[in-house]
Formats: structure tokens, C-alpha cells, sequence
């Protein structure tokens, strides 16, 4: 299992880093909001993150619903405030879990595991005759993988992760122009939807007029 851990406390990145080592889990730390983005953006693996609020170049919260939620990758909120406010905010914006400084290893070691038991058995999206993983971000149809670009998984995976939600025509905009650095319009999203559409081979994506895409589980 692959552990990201966003910290900017040498002393608690070596603690995490030799017991997460001892209890076989890979921990990769950064120590700020601009390596965690450049990371996160190449690379898929990432089975859990744990994420300081306090970073020396902005704020974790940010960090979470601008460039990680998204992902749908779980995660865990590591920081020194234990106001409730700032603990009612974290899961209310989809963190799995928070845990305050000063904290035990072994308390924070029981909460990722329960959460990676949990998250192995929702990995697996299945609508029709279509199944999502949404962990190696493959989909297949009666068992045959469908291949698509880049850009084409990355909007098949936006819908997934916000299933019976509508996605809107912005915010997909909006994405495409972060992934790429294009600006496209409302045509070319049509496009891209039409090609996406064609190789799934069946209509479980539905258009919102005027709205957006939402994808309904059965």
C-alpha cells in the first residue's frame, strides 16, 4: 500500500516514515502544497494520503478540494488545531478521517488501515454493463478493458466519483483547462462526450440540459 503524507515537521515524517516502513506500508512525503500537486499529477498509485492543514505554502483544505477530492483518493486531515469548527469542516468537504497533534502512531496506524479495509470493497463501480476501478482507473465492459485517452479517463473518472451527482458544463471546463492548459468550450465538451459515449457502447451517461453529465448507479 502507497502512503503520501504532506508534513512539513522533520520529526514527524521520521517517525511516520520508520512505522509505516515496519508495518509494510510505502510512505513518499512532501513538505509543501506545490511538490504534493506536482506528485499527485503523475502518479496513480496513491492509496491514501495524510494531510497536514497547516503547509508552509498555503492551506490543506484548499489543497484537498482543489486537487485531491476529485481523485477520490481517502484522506486523513494530520493537524496541531483541534478546534471544532476546523474538525467539522474537514469532513464535511469529504475528508475520511482527522486526527489532532500530538497524536499516537499506533491510533493513527489503526484508523488508515480500517480506512484502506473499507475503501478496497467501494473501489469497484458497477452500472449496467460497465465496471470502474476506481483505484487502477480502468473500466471494462463484459470483462473487456475499453481503452481511452488521457483526458477521456480523467473525465470518465470525474463522473464515477460523483455518481448520481450532476457534473457541470463549468466545472468540467474548468478541469479540462487544468489538466491541459487548453481552453475549450462547450462544443468541444460535446465532442469529447460524444467520442467517450461511442466507446462505452452504452447509454449510461446522461446529459443534463443546460447543466451538465451525470452518471446514475442502478
Amino acid at each position: 500500500m502507497n502512503i503520501l503524507l504532506v508534513e512539513d515537521n522533520e520529526t514527524i515524517i521520521k517517525g511516520l516514515a520508520y512505522s509505516f516502513e515496519k508495518n509494510k506500508y510505502s510512505l513518499v512525503y512532501k513538505t509543501n502544497i506545490k511538490e504534493t500537486k506536482e506528485y499527485i499529477s503523475s502518479n496513480s498509485n496513491i492509496d491514501l494520503i495524510i494531510l497536514d492543514i497547516s503547509l508552509p505554502d498555503g492551506n490543506g483544505f484548499d489543497l484537498f478540494q482543489n486537487n485531491i477530492k476529485e481523485l477520490n483518493i481517502p484522506t486523513i486531515f494530520l493537524t496541531a488545531r483541534d478546534e471544532e469548527d476546523d474538525i467539522v469542516k474537514g469532513l464535511n468537504i469529504g475528508a475520511e478521517d482527522y486526527i489532532t497533534k500530538p497524536f499516537s502512531t499506533k491510533e493513527l496506524l489503526a484508523r488508515v488501515n480500517r480506512i484502506l479495509l473499507r475503501f478496497k470493497k467501494k473501489n469497484i463501480i458497477r452500472v449496467k454493463d460497465i465496471v470502474f476501478d476506481t483505484d487502477k482507473l480502468e473500466l471494462y465492459k463484459n470483462e473487456k478493458q475499453i481503452e481511452f485517452t488521457a483526458l477521456e479517463l480523467k473525465l470518465v473518472n470525474l463522473l464515477f466519483v460523483n455518481l448520481n451527482k450532476i457534473v457541470s458544463r463549468n466545472t468540467l471546463l474548468d478541469k479540462i483547462w487544468e489538466w491541459t492548459g487548453n481552453d475549450v468550450d462547450d462544443h468541444t465538451i460535446t465532442v469529447y462526450f460524444k467520442r467517450i459515449r461511442e466507446k462505452l457502447g452504452t447509454d449510461i451517461i446522461t446529459t443534463v440540459k443546460g447543466m451538465g453529465y451525470r452518471i446514475d448507479e442502478e
